[in-house]
Parts: structure tokens; sequence; C-alpha cells
């Protein structure tokens, strides 16, 4: 645990000092500005107390030479600001994803209530009477005159929501189980680590400025215009943030913590912790067994299905389970309907599972999903039977399989003996020989006397070729493959195709709308990319047409229509690395994409 609480700590502070900070730094400043209090006469009694009824009045004024008593008092308003940042930024992370999702809210809720808390405080900086109506709440629920640390601390749960830190593995972790809901205690704590880090250098630079701000007199004689210069800023931060201007701001601000963040997140010991906390302590069978081959490993027992939402192709709806599957050799296949990678794998295993079945074999689909469209059970039953997949799927829309196997691909198969010990795993695409090989030794072991038909015969399809990568077009996967500025979110937005387009990239032009998984497209949209690859498919839904050109020529028109599938846009195109082509693609308005793969 203090190894965790070291990583996340030196994190912070690195992330503390990078150009993915510099969005939020004013605002963080900015929220140092205060009110300072009414100079009184020496001679005011000190007796006289203030009504507890009636807010204290401030005012700026300026220094006067009759001798004065300035209410001088330690602020605490830096550390509540920075300690909301904090706060607001762990809870927003860890539990933001559960909250909405169970109370069907926006996505874009709790970034949109940060922006509305910083433009309240702006004007409340700008405008006298505003700023009062803002400490109105705060004496009523004292009875006191407002203290400013109060309100601070809500400015700071504001700055909080608005807080992107730059991505890597700490904050991926983080990620990653506040998305996946398995919060657990080490992942709030590595949250906690990593905020704290964050803040003392920014608390440190606050309390630098406050202090600078009340001891400087140059300083106080221009409080006033410093207060309304910083609700201008504060104002301006929370426009460029609402309106997307600060998105590309790290890439044009060179990445100079990069390798010490790598050296810190990324070595041996600390992705070991990360891992850890992602897959909840399961040990993935890479880290036993080595992946592939034809020969049976013993990579240990194999954990049983657990929090599957629903069952499909069991008689009834029934679930199963391991233990009652004992005398039978297993196959758990880690698959989603859209996957182009799982679905080639997909001819292998249901010819495994017709050939084998009435030998004692038993092939479980595990279906994990990628995209918010692949929870949804109808959806999987449609795209199963489209894809002729008969075996039996177990949904595992929480992860709660995944995560006991500690998985982290698709497609991923583990093979179990009939005692129920994993025996072989395999990820990715190819060596079908090598898994069907190891399926017919396990079945022999359990039952020698029973003969095997021949070795089934399937096309290897797996690509041996250089190819474009996946690539995605929803901005939950930014930065994008674009040339060109990255897409505007949730937003409709006009584009025109850049003079010159990168390998392996995208731009768009027309109107597109870019949510968080997919482009929407609307009037006169189009969408060129330069791959390298046999085959492209993309994953669409709504309804419409798309038009298909390569390098110029119109190939096709295709019909799109249902739930989200994977269509085949081009299929022997003979694009490679030293030959790309250029894919253009002409949508009708409300057909969304959401990824392309290639094959």
């Amino acid at each position: 645990m203090l190894v965790l609480i070291a990583i996340g700590f030196v994190a912070g502070l690195i992330t503390s000092i990078s150009p993915c900070i510099l969005p939020v730094l004013p605002v963080v400043l900015a929220a140092g500005v205060r009110r300072q209090p009414t100079e009184e006469p020496a001679s005011t009694p000190a007796t006289t107390p203030p009504r507890a009824s009636a807010p204290t009045k401030y005012v700026i004024t300026a220094p006067s030479k009759a001798p004065a008593r300035r209410l001088c008092v330690r602020s605490w308003r830096p550390y509540a600001v920075v300690a909301g940042l904090v706060i607001s930024f762990s809870a927003a992370t860890l539990f933001g994803a559960v909250v909405l999702s169970a109370l069907h809210l926006s996505d874009n809720l709790l970034r949109d209530a940060g922006i509305v808390v910083l433009v309240i405080f702006g004007l409340g900086l700008i405008f006298r009477p505003v700023g009062e109506l803002i400490e109105r709440p705060f004496i009523r629920l004292t009875g006191r005159p407002v203290n400013q640390s109060s309100n601070g601390l809500v400015l700071g749960l504001g700055a909080g929501l608005l807080f992107v830190p730059c991505a890597g593995p700490v904050l991926a972790t983080i990620a990653v189980v506040g998305a996946t809901h398995r919060v657990g205690f080490s992942a709030v704590i590595l949250t906690l680590a990593f905020g704290i880090g964050v803040a003392v250098p920014l608390l440190l630079l606050t309390l630098a400025g406050d202090a600078l701000s009340r001891r400087t007199r140059a300083l106080q004689r221009h409080a006033l215009t410093l207060r309304i210069s910083g609700g201008v800023l504060m104002l301006i931060i929370a426009a460029a943030i609402g309106f997307n201007l600060t998105d590309g701001l790290q890439r044009h601000v060179p990445g100079y913590t990069t390798a010490l963040q790598n050296a810190v997140e990324g070595n041996k010991t600390a992705s070991k912790h990360l891992q850890d906390i992602q897959t909840g302590g399961a040990v993935n069978a890479a880290s036993t067994c080595q992946e592939g081959g034809s020969t049976p490993q013993n990579c240990g027992p194999a954990p049983e299905l657990t929090g599957i939402n629903a069952w499909l192709n069991t008689a009834g709806g029934k679930p199963l389970t391991l233990a009652g599957l004992r005398g039978k050799v297993v196959l758990i296949d880690f698959w989603t309907y859209s996957c182009i990678n799982c679905q080639r794998t997909l001819p292998h295993v249901e010819a495994w599972y017709r050939d084998y079945q009435k030998d004692g074999f038993v092939v479980i689909g595990v279906h994990t999903p990628e995209f918010a469209f692949e929870h949804v059970t109808s959806n999987i039953a449609s795209q199963a039977s489209a894809l002729g997949v008969k075996y039996p799927i177990a949904v595992d829309n929480d992860y709660a399989t995944w995560n006991a196997y500690g998985n982290q691909y698709w497609p991923a198969e583990y093979l179990i003996d009939a005692r129920g010990v994993i025996r072989h795993v395999a990820f990715g695409e190819g060596d079908y020989d090598g898994t069907e090989s190891v399926i017919r030794q396990l079945l022999t072991a359990a039952n020698p006397a029973r003969p095997l038909a021949a070795a089934t015969k399937v096309a290897d399809t797996t690509p041996t070729e250089t190819q474009t990568p996946e690539t995605y077009l929803g901005y939950e996967y930014a930065p994008l493959h674009v040339t060109g500025a990255q897409p505007t979110q949730d937003k409709d937005e006009g584009y025109k195709f850049p003079s010159t387009l990168a390998s392996n990239a995208f731009a768009l032009s027309g109107t597109w709308n870019d949510g968080q998984q997919a482009l929407t497209a609307g009037v006169n949209a189009k969408l060129e990319l330069n791959y390298q690859a046999d085959v492209v498919y993309l994953v669409m839904s709504g309804t419409g047409t798309v038009t298909v050109a390569v390098n110029g020529a119109t190939t096709s028109t295709i019909a799109v229509t249902g739930v989200p599938k994977l269509y085949t846009l081009v299929k022997g195109s003979g694009s490679t690395a030293d030959r790309p082509a250029i894919l253009t693609l002409s949508a009708t308005p409300g057909v969304q994409a959401y990824d392309f793969t290639f094959g």
C-alpha cells in the first residue's frame, strides 16, 4: 500500500507541472483573489461585536495616512480551493460513471456543472451584488459573517469537475476502475494520493500569490482591478472549456514531462501494482502459462463464471457453471460481437463446437462489451444469430468474469480440462491448429475409449501483412487518428478536408457530430481515410446510406439500418504499406460510424 501511495503521489506531482494542468491553472490562481475587508480606525473599540444577522460589508479602499488597524487574519481560502479540486476530481473520476448511469443522466452533466460554477464565481468577482448574493447561503447556514474559505471550497469543487490531467498509467487505472464500476479501497487510495500529489504544487503557488497580494502595497492599491481581472479570467477559462478550445492545448505544448512520467509510472513495479488494481488482484493466465502452442500446460484452477447478466443459447436461459461441467472439456471464449478480430475467430470456434460437442466439448462465449450498444442483450442475440453462433453465450456486461480471469484481450481463449484446470490460453487471432491440437489431447485424456473425428479444416484468415490499426471515431478514445483539428464534442460542426491526409488517419468534411463513441453524419457529411489493408470494416448504425469510393472511384452504396453492427466497406483493394489507398465515405444524415477495423 505504501508503494501504491508513493506511485500515485509522485505521478500527481509530475502531472501538476505538465502541459495538461494549464487549462485549470488560471482558475486556481484566480480563485485566490479575495475581497479585502474594510480597514477600521485604530480608535474603534475592539469590544464592539459585529451583528451576527447582517453580512460583513467588503469594500476596496486606498491606503490612508491615518493610523489604521488592518483586519489581518489567516486565510484558509487557498487550502479550501485546492481541497475542493481534489475532492471533486477524485469523486467524479471514481463514482461519476456509476451515479450518472444509475440516474440515467448525461455524461456531460458534471462537466457542465463545473462550467456553471466558474461562471457564477467569475461574475461574483466582477459585480459586487452578485458576490454578495453568492455569500448569502453561507451566512444563513452559519449565522455569522461569510467565511470566504467556504465558498472557496465550492469553487474548488467546480474546478475539479473540469480537471482533465494528462493520461498516464496511473490515471488510466483510475479511469478503468471508475468506468467499469470496480472501485475498491486500493483504487480510492491511489486516486487520493494522485490528487494530493497534484494539489501540493498548486497549493504552494496559490499560497505564494495570496501572501504576495496581502503584503505588497502596490497590489493592495490595485486590489479592485485585480479582483475584476480575476473574474474576467475565470469567465474566459469557462468559455474556453465550454467551447472545447482547450482540447488541443497539450498538442501544441511540448510534452516535457513525458519521459519522467514513463520512468515513474511505467516501470515494472508500478505496472504490477496498477494491473492488480485494474484486475481486482486476479492473475492473468498469461502470467503463469505460456500463450499459444500445441502442448497442454497447467495454468491453475479456472475461475468460476460470475456476475453474468443473462444467458443465450441455453435451455430456458438457464445459467451454466464450470462446477456443473466437470468431466467435460470447456473453452471460455471472450468476445464482443462488433470486433472483427473476434468475428474472424468464430468460424474456427463454431467448427470445434459442432464437431466435438458429442465428445464432451463445451464452448461458452463470454460476451464482454466494448461499446455501449453491446450491453443490450437483444443486440447481442440478434447479431449472434446473424453470425451463426449456436453455442452458449454468457452476457458479462459488468466485466465480472472478465476480471475474475484477469483478461485484457478480445478475443481471448481459455481451454479448461475435465478437472477444471486451465491448460491452454490464446490471445488474438491465429494458431488455430495449436488450439485444436490441445482440445483433442484433453478430450482423449478425459475419455480414452472414445475415438475422435478428423480435425476440422477451416481457412485461417488472420492478416499477416502490415495494416492500419483499429481506428475509433468517438471522442471517448481521443486523441483520435485524425488529420486537422480534433472533432468538436457533442455538437454539430462543419468541417473541410485538409490539403493532405496523414497515413493511417481520417479527416472530415461537411457537418458531423462527434459523440462519446460515434460520429453522427449531418448535411453533406463525408469522411476520408488513408489506409493500408485489403479489407476495410466499419461499425455503423442508424438509417440511411453510405457511398463508398476508393481513390476517387465509387465502388458501392451500402444501406445502413437497425442496431449497430459491422459492415464491410472494401474487400480486395490490394492496398499495402507501399501502396496506401484513400477511402471516401459520403453518408446521409443520421448515419452513425463507430470504429474502423481492417483485414
